[in-house]
């Protein structure tokens, strides 16, 4: 079964970056595109429509899916698009939208500063819920010819980035891009670091803890793909943040929690969904 790539619009200029996004990962997969628009949206954009005209008709009828489809054709004028306006809040749809899905792909902000609050709070619900692998298209994204050179991998336990680790080397692959999976690690702070032989004996311990577990993720890495292990020492949010600079997509891993509805974000895929600088995966990872 062939699922589709969907991208969730909005009618803002960061959701059209997102269908450019969607569209290449649409095309890179031998997918359809899936464009969907959920109508109670207009609710956070009445201030912007409030004069002239009935602007949210024109909203329901399909104004910002035919406008984002057209992008899309433009983009890649053979890709299969399909769009749907749904009369319900943004974040049911797109939660079920991600089941049946292949990739779910958002914007970060909406229109306006009340919108992109509102908006930037769905992308990270969604993504925190969605089945699917979401990724979040952040606003300094240029769409460019649509070739990653350069994806990020953040590499938690083995068990608990698997998934991520996988997406990130069939990414890699499909676009021909550099991997680089980065490892970050840090000693506890209860070991002392007051005599400089034990401190770095501790130190390279970790270190060495750190490459086994990059290793150990990366072991059925196919030869094609061109990578690039790394371990630094530091917070995992502190590190990563510091590799998306320069970086074309940025993939973490993100755990279910039993007791809780969905996904819960942990603070690393929370952080660098806020603050990474370039585009981010968040792939759902089993207990």
């Amino acid at each position: 079964m062939h699922l589709p790539v969907v991208v969730g619009v909005d009618g803002s200029e960061p959701s059209l970056r997102a269908v450019g996004w969607a569209a290449d990962e649409a095309a890179l997969r031998g997918l359809p595109l899936r464009v969907v628009y959920a109508s109670l949206w207009e609710r956070y954009e009445h201030a912007v429509f409030a004069t002239g005209g009935d602007r949210s008709e024109q909203i329901l009828n399909g104004v910002f899916v035919a406008a984002a489809a057209e992008r899309a054709r433009t983009r890649i004028p053979d890709l299969q698009v399909s769009t749907q306006v749904i009369p319900e809040g943004p974040t049911p749809v797109l939660v079920r939208e991600a089941r049946t899905a292949s990739v779910l792909v958002l914007g970060s902000r909406g229109r306006g500063d009340v919108a992109e609050l509102l908006l930037g709070s769905v992308s990270l619900t969604v993504a925190g819920r969605a089945d699917c692998p979401v990724i979040v298209v952040r606003g300094g994204h240029d769409e460019g010819d649509g070739a990653c050179r350069r994806i990020v991998l953040g590499i938690g336990e083995e068990a608990a980035t698997a998934n991520a680790v996988r997406f990130a080397l069939e990414e890699a692959e499909r676009r021909g891009a550099l991997l680089e999976a980065i490892r970050a690690w840090r000693r506890p702070a209860h070991e002392t670091a007051d005599h400089p032989l034990l401190a770095g004996k501790s130190a390279h311990a970790h270190e060495e803890r750190a490459v086994e577990t990059l290793e150990a993720a990366l072991r059925a890495a196919p030869a094609g793909v061109e990578l690039h292990r790394r371990t630094a020492e530091g917070s995992a949010r502190t590190v990563l943040l510091d590799a998306s600079h320069g970086a074309d997509l940025l993939v973490v891993g993100a755990r279910r929690h039993p007791g809780h509805l969905g996904l819960q974000l942990g603070r690393v895929a929370h952080t660098v969904l806020h603050h990474a600088a370039c585009p981010v995966a968040v792939v759902p990872e089993p207990v």
